[in-house]
């Protein structure tokens, strides 16, 4: 018997937020733009790395925003939960799109040491500020809306990274200015690289949890089963699974054994009212599925999962 409450195929996490990811896409073209004609005129690796990382976001964002568009279709008989796993598939695009840019601004760098250009550092300084301060502001756009989805988690990451490398060229630019140093350049597109890895393997982490099926952050099976085993009727229960689809979108399956006298329609249908509203409530898990076992029969089911 199964029992369901509550189907949200409907707008996703990211689908919520993607006003805030349009406005951030706007403002990082435009820096982009200013970047990287700033990077040609004066000779600046750091600033077209800068550059580079920033566009990547913008790719990363445009893939997102599509995503979420996609992931809004109505569910089919082909695709019963519709295409809400495309969120998770951008995340992963955008992960590796992070790995791919730290790759290439580490290997021109490495490149460039011991005949770093001469750089112009008052163009560089200029777009540099500039850059950081647009950074900001889609920091604080995305304020918030980071928890809620994959993808907006991942451009709230970007552009963190883009404030983090924004500040480094305005130390290298400051440093050249002062000192003469030229290689201060190539060092912060170094850095750049370096700072791009851990937060597209925290990414990409996530991504592979998601699609391989991994019980969610935060929540314990054996907290689940207790809470479970407390309502009224209840004997035992097996084969408890607990997934994800997208962002925002916790699944939960499980084989309930009750006492044969609960199995009529009234007791049938109020059993899973409870059960239902004990996942709601307590676990923040509204799309749950029941499947109700009279004691009788239990020796006849084959468990998979405890």
């Amino acid at each position: 018997m199964g029992h369901d409450h509550s189907h949200t195929h409907g707008i996703t996490a990211t689908g919520r937020h993607r006003k805030r990811l349009i406005a951030v896409l706007a403002i990082t073209l435009a820096v982009v733009v200013v970047q990287v004609i700033g990077a040609a005129l004066s000779g600046s690796l750091a600033l077209l790395a800068d550059a580079g990382h920033m566009l990547s976001d913008a790719a990363g964002v445009t893939i997102a925003l599509l995503a979420a568009w996609i992931a809004g279709r109505p569910a089919s008989d082909q695709r019963t939960y519709g295409y809400q796993r495309a969120e998770v598939l951008a995340a992963l695009a955008n992960a590796l799109i992070l790995i791919v840019i730290s790759v290439v601004i580490f290997t021109e760098a490495i490149r460039r040491i011991g005949s770093a250009p001469e750089v112009h550092t008052g163009i560089m300084l200029f777009a540099a500020i500039l850059g950081a301060v647009a950074n900001l502001v889609s920091l604080l756009i995305l304020r918030g809306a980071h928890q809620d989805s994959l993808n907006v988690r991942g451009a709230y990451l970007e552009v963190l990274g883009d404030l983090l490398g924004s500040v480094a060229v305005i130390v290298a630019a400051l440093v050249i200015m002062f000192t003469g140093y030229q290689a201060a350049d190539t060092i912060a597109s170094v850095l750049i690289a370096i700072m791009i890895l851990p937060r597209a393997w925290s990414l990409l982490r996530d991504v592979v949890d998601v699609l391989l099926e991994a019980t969610p952050k935060g929540v314990e099976v054996q907290m689940i089963r207790e809470h479970i085993l407390s309502v009224d009727g209840v004997v035992d229960v097996h084969d408890i699974h607990i997934w994800t689809i997208t962002s925002g979108v916790p699944v939960f399956s499980a084989h309930v054994v009750v006492e044969d006298g609960v199995l009529n329609a009234r007791g049938a249908d109020q059993l899973l009212d409870k059960l239902t509203t004990c996942l709601g409530s307590h676990f923040d898990t509204e799309h749950c599925t029941f499947q109700l076992e009279p004691a009788s029969h239990s020796e006849h089911e084959s468990r998979q999962h405890a």
